[in-house]
């Protein structure tokens, strides 16, 4: 596993608590038929991201018509997926850029490095200049949020997949800055593999929430704890710019 693969993964695992706030609220949503009465049909809805997530079931003394944790997993898998495209693409055009404009690809690698460090910024809540990035998205999310109508009520597989693979595409600071380490890779194959592991870090507190292990919301969200997690972040982005640095000079 190459370090920026490792990399990209930590992100995603140091990141979780963004992610609680992006798309927890959905994961609540799809698993909330597991811990409702039989024989009670549910019906939930969530505003996220300007898409209302409406969550249906009807259940028995066995299990729901549609196990909630099989559409969280697929739900996740969409997402994934999404991420692993756009790291596909972004990493084909930094390769691009590499061979017809000449630009380094040690110069993107610092570029990849500030964002990093404005990431363990944006998490510490000292600096939010990401927040400025991510309206750079909402063009395109206008046009993508709409299609949300589409895969609402989220009540089967096919429809959780379709959520997910919309919410790849939301604008979020966490992603850009991860999409900055793709970019640098000069492979669209490296790009998708990057986000891959990126969506992979995030998965594990998503799970637990689902798995209705709510103590590790109450870690991620904790102050002191997003406050060592964001000094993480920008101690290694210091370090991946003085190597990318070093090896432009």
């Amino acid at each position: 596993m190459s370090i920026d693969v490792f990399s990209a993964f930590i992100i995603g695992l140091l990141g979780s608590g963004h992610c609680l706030v992006m798309c927890g609220g959905i994961t609540t949503m799809l698993t909330s038929a597991i811990n409702k009465p039989s024989n009670q049909p549910t019906s939930q809805t969530s505003a996220q991201g300007d898409i209302p997530v409406k969550v249906s079931s009807s259940q028995n003394n066995c299990s729901p018509t549609v196990p909630a944790l099989n559409l969280v997993f697929f739900y996740h898998f969409g997402r994934i997926g999404s991420y692993c495209l756009i790291g596909a693409i972004v990493g084909f055009t930094g390769s691009l850029a590499a061979k017809n404009i000449g630009l380094p690809i040690a110069g993107l690698r610092l570029i990849a490095a500030l964002f990093l460090i404005l990431l363990g910024l944006y998490i510490g809540q000292w600096l939010l200049w990401l927040n400025r990035i991510e309206y750079l998205g909402k063009g395109l999310w206008g046009y993508l949020s709409p299609m949300a109508k589409h895969v609402i009520p989220v009540d089967n597989r096919k429809k959780a997949l379709g959520l997910g693979a919309l919410w790849g595409w939301l604008p979020c600071g966490l992603v850009y800055s991860t999409l900055t380490w793709a970019l640098a890779s000069g492979s669209s194959l490296t790009g998708a593999t990057i986000m891959l592991f990126f969506g992979l870090g995030t998965l594990p507190a998503l799970i637990a929430l689902s798995l209705g292990i709510g103590s590790i919301r109450t870690i991620l969200i904790n102050t002191t704890f997003r406050k060592i997690m964001a000094l993480s972040l920008i101690s290694y982005g210091i370090y991946s710019f003085i190597f990318a640095y070093q090896l432009m000079f």
